[in-house]
């Protein structure tokens, strides 16, 4: 069983001001507009498009008779998949989908059936340790170290990534299906910090999360293999549409990510004595940014994950509020010494490699 990790402490650092004004502004926005902080019509009206959307390629995919066909309904149904755990599990991760948490919970465990990521864990390792945590050594479990990328100045380097700028993709891709695999059983097995979390605990936890991994593999292999293999479309074509849809969904979900913790970011050791060198807020924005999507309606589809530092600083809040909380922190951000920073997609892309090169290099 791995080691629980003892918390760590943000000082005050003079931010009890920014802190006050800060609420005071995003709580009158939301009084203003006589609204709430959670999903709104329009947004249940998407997420329930989307589960049409889903379900609708997926019983498609079902009557092919054609390999080609299949294929493209197939990876339709996982795009689906993946555009429903961006715009709804996300938030029903942070509580901020619906009001009721046992909602936002069911939501969770039901869009991730097609992508077989357990949702209670992945709820756990995002918001418990990469939200308190984000970019700190060891405690921010999406910078694990792992041996083929390396993601901090401290972790160790090895030869083959001076290339990773070049083989980042592949890792992509692999991610989703690593957290399934790995990541998942890892945390189930008690190997890893989650240990002490008491994530789906006892016999109940456990037929939870086998019986959710069960489904998936049900829903996505098994049920195609066999409808397919009675239409005369091959196992290896429903493999292949598997396998490749996977990786192509877990691709787009990192290309949103990728880079709003690497651009001009920094990174921090565990302290001595722990307590962190800077106050929360100070340690968000300086480990985080905004991007801007291009064209603007791009961000009804990112489900919020473009304004990425405001969504740190408003977990708790539905994405659908994120462009008016981030125009109230660009504004608010200057006047307290704070650096708020929204760049192109284009430039993210770009200090996302020089990042990459970057730890790519052999330390001196």
């Amino acid at each position: 069983m791995a080691d629980s990790l003892p918390p760590l402490s943000f000082p005050a650092d003079g931010e009890q001001a920014f802190h006050r004004e800060l609420k005071r502004r995003a709580h009158a926005y939301l009084s203003g507009r006589d609204d709430h902080r959670f999903a709104d019509v329009a947004r249940w009206v998407k997420a329930i498009v989307l589960l049409l959307l889903c379900v609708g390629f997926y019983l498609l995919s079902l009557v092919q008779q054609q390999g080609l066909a299949f294929m493209l309904c197939y990876f339709a149904f996982v795009m689906m998949g993946m555009l429903l755990n961006v715009n709804v599990n996300h938030d029903a991760s942070h509580n901020a989908f619906a009001r009721t948490p046992w909602v936002n919970r069911l939501a969770g465990r039901l869009v991730t059936i097609p992508l077989g990521v357990d949702p209670d864990y992945w709820r756990t390792r995002h918001v418990s340790y990469h939200h308190v945590y984000a970019n700190v050594e060891h405690y921010d479990l999406d910078t694990e170290e792992n041996g083929f990328f390396r993601q901090t100045p401290f972790q160790q380097w090895r030869a083959h990534m001076r290339y990773q700028h070049l083989y980042w993709p592949l890792i992509a891709a692999l991610s989703l299906p690593y957290i399934a695999l790995v990541f998942d059983w890892s945390d189930r097995l008690g190997k890893t910090p989650l240990a002490a979390e008491g994530v789906l605990a006892g016999r109940k936890g456990w037929a939870v999360f086998i019986a959710s991994k069960l489904c998936h593999i049900l829903v996505v292999l098994v049920i195609p293999l066999v409808v397919c293999q009675q239409h005369g479309i091959g196992w290896q074509t429903v493999l292949i549409a598997y396998l490749l849809s996977q990786m192509l969904a877990s691709l787009l979900v990192v290309f949103l990510l990728l880079g709003t913790h690497w651009a001009q970011a920094e990174f921090y050791e565990v302290p001595e004595g722990s307590q962190m060198p800077q106050g929360w807020y100070r340690h968000n924005f300086a480990t985080a940014c905004d991007w801007e999507t291009s064209p603007k309606w791009m961000h009804h589809l990112t489900g919020g994950l473009n304004y990425h530092l405001t969504h740190h600083l408003f977990p708790g809040w539905n994405h659908r509020h994120y462009p008016a909380l981030a125009a109230i922190l660009a504004e608010l951000a200057p006047r307290y010494g704070m650096d708020y920073r929204c760049i192109g997609y284009r430039e993210l892309l770009q200090q996302q490699q020089r990042f990459l090169r970057a730890m790519g290099q052999q330390p001196l």
